[in-house]
């Protein structure tokens, strides 16, 4: 037999565009049946199947509206001076939701996280900071001190000055508005004890040092479009987090109840081929832009649901730490073989041991649903179905 030259591959599955109601489980499956007879490639055991959540969202039709959003935050927080913060700076991911907050507030008071917010997108760079002497810890800064001290920003990819589109965007809807800079939980509370924190990783720390600190009434974003608000979409493990603009007057929330999606294109593959794939949906990948330090996880979690041959971290030997240390003196077939027999050889679970080092064992729905972001785009590749094959092979295979 021919020994195969190829490891993991990542596919873009092209799929028709798709509308609430259209059923996801066929069209998928069907996509990447169509895909594998097109192109000349066969689907093997453990291949994974991934799916973007927004066609997910969409399919459901899980949206709601800025009067919905409006709603809510008015019956929650009472409709007069409510403190919003850290929110990140995104016109796709928040600006449309502060709309709908704005709409059900008198006043806000806009706290925003320096030198930049909870994903990395900068408001002013930390040179700057440091030339003007501040302590972004503790300093708590009005906007009139922050613009004195650092002028305008615009974001490095956008053009857009965050702070000013934010404030604008708030007093169109009526509302008054003030911006504060701080990083500490517990500022906000010298301007309104009723607060709305949106930071993502962080809610559960946020809201505790808010609760400890005197607050009277305090939201993430994830309580707020938790159920139905006039027969609305609604999220009730995620709320708010995890949502997307579809319209200007409108939310895709992020998608719920997705196990059985993964289950049944899971089970319509095993029917058709008799392989046994793995079935995730994702959403933002984790990783890092080396320029614009922004971390992309906007999403509450990069996978909101998969079937359980994902669950677990890899458990891999460094090829390269075994080749220049335990078998430093071999090379060419003698190598190859040594190797081989490692990695068959190696412990269920490699934790801590030095030829695992440099492995970093993220979850596997996190470095796959990475991967899926990348391979998808975020534009107009029309791919919003990736196939990954080979990703459990190894060098034995």
């Amino acid at each position: 037999m021919a020994e195969r030259r190829v490891g993991t591959v990542s596919r873009g599955i092209r799929c028709p565009i798709i509308r609430q109601g259209d059923d996801l489980s066929k069209i998928v499956t069907e996509s990447v049946l169509e895909a594998a007879k097109s192109e000349g490639f066969e689907l093997r055991d453990r291949d994974v199947i991934a799916m973007t959540e927004s066609i997910v969202a969409r399919s459901q039709g899980n949206y709601c509206t800025v009067q919905d959003i409006a709603a809510d935050v008015k019956a929650k927080l009472g409709g007069e001076t409510v403190g919003v913060i850290f929110p990140i700076l995104s016109r796709n991911r928040f600006a449309i939701c502060l709309r709908g907050i704005a709409m059900g507030c008198k006043k806000i008071v806009l706290m925003l996280s320096y030198p930049s917010d909870e994903v990395g997108n900068c408001l002013v760079n930390l040179d700057k900071i440091d030339e003007a002497g501040v302590n972004p810890y503790s300093d708590v800064l009005s906007l009139e001190k922050y613009r004195e001290l650092f002028g305008e920003n615009k974001h490095e990819f956008t053009g857009v000055d965050y702070v000013a589109y934010y404030g604008d965007l708030i007093k169109e809807t009526g509302c008054e508005v003030e911006i504060i800079f701080a990083n500490q939980p517990k500022a906000i509370l010298d301007y309104t004890k009723n607060v709305i924190n949106c930071d993502i990783h962080t809610r559960a720390r946020t809201k505790r040092i808010l609760l400890a600190g005197g607050a009277e009434k305090v939201f993430g974003m994830d309580e707020i479009m938790n159920a139905p608000v006039n027969g609305s979409g609604y999220n009730e493990k995620y709320g708010l987090l995890g949502s997307n603009k579809a319209t200007e007057d409108q939310v895709k929330l992020f998608p719920r109840d997705c196990k059985d999606l993964v289950l049944a294109v899971q089970k319509n593959i095993l029917n058709a081929t008799g392989k046994c794939v793995e079935v995730m949906v994702y959403g933002d990948g984790a990783f890092k832009d080396p320029q614009g330090k922004i971390w992309e996880l906007a999403d509450p979690v990069v996978s909101p649901a998969f079937t359980d041959g994902l669950i677990g971290t890899p458990n891999e030997l460094k090829l390269k730490y075994l080749a220049d240390n335990d078998f430093k003196d071999l090379s060419g077939e003698e190598l190859k073989k040594a190797i081989s027999e490692s990695i068959k050889a190696k412990d269920k679970d490699l934790v801590g041991k030095m030829a695992s080092e440099g492995t970093t064992p993220r979850q596997l729905t996190d470095l796959i649903g990475s991967l899926c972001d990348l391979t998808s785009g975020s534009g107009d590749k029309g791919t919003p179905v990736v196939l990954v094959q080979g990703y459990f092979d190894n060098y034995t295979n």
